[in-house]
């Protein structure tokens, strides 16, 4: 066998000095041998030390990774419920807005159309009010020219005194008769 080791032999057995060298031998190859693998077990627990406290220190990471993953989620999700309810109000916000425009519209399309029937009635009334006028100052114009023919050429300044007076009245007549369709028109409306 090889690295067997013979020992020579003497009188009684084998030589003493051969096997205490042999095992002087031996246990100094153990010792070194126990050296270097007691070198390796300080080293591999160097290594399993410094992995043990890399692997503490990336789960460490990982927790607060995690925890921060975790607390963006919860952000996002109360963002994302947040912005749901802001749309939904202002959607609601919008609907309301919009049926109150359309509701004004509608007062205002009413009201315009008011409006133009309050002009048509108050064209007529105008276009009635110029033809009574027009017929009163028709009827002045006439009344006086009889007067001016019935007292003739004489006392031509008296004629045109009793004019004016009666053209005063008779203006003072159209007026009151126009106040009153204007205060009844006022009352009817209010």
């Amino acid at each position: 066998m090889a690295g067997e080791k013979r020992f020579g032999t003497a009188l009684f057995g084998f030589k003493q000095s051969d096997v205490n060298s042999y095992i002087e031998k031996i246990l100094r190859e153990f010792d070194d041998k126990l050296k270097e693998k007691e070198n390796e077990i300080i080293e591999l627990k160097n290594q399993c030390r410094e992995l043990r406290i890399k692997y503490e220190d990336m789960a460490r990471k990982t927790d607060h990774f995690n925890e921060d993953r975790a607390k963006i989620a919860d952000v996002l999700i109360k963002a994302q419920e947040k912005a749901e309810l802001i749309l939904q109000d202002a959607r609601r916000q919008a609907d309301e807005e919009r049926r109150r425009l359309s509701q004004m519209t509608e007062q205002e399309k009413e009201k315009l159309v008011d409006m133009k029937e309050e002009i048509k009635i108050l064209k007529k009334e105008i276009s009635n009010t110029l033809k009574k006028y027009e017929s009163d100052l028709e009827r002045v114009v006439e009344f006086a020219e009889r007067k001016t023919n019935e007292s003739g050429f004489r006392g031509l300044d008296k004629v045109d005194d009793k004019k004016d007076d009666l053209s005063e009245e008779i203006i003072e007549e159209i007026m009151e008769e126009y106040a009153a369709k204007t205060d009844t028109q006022t009352e009817t409306e209010e």
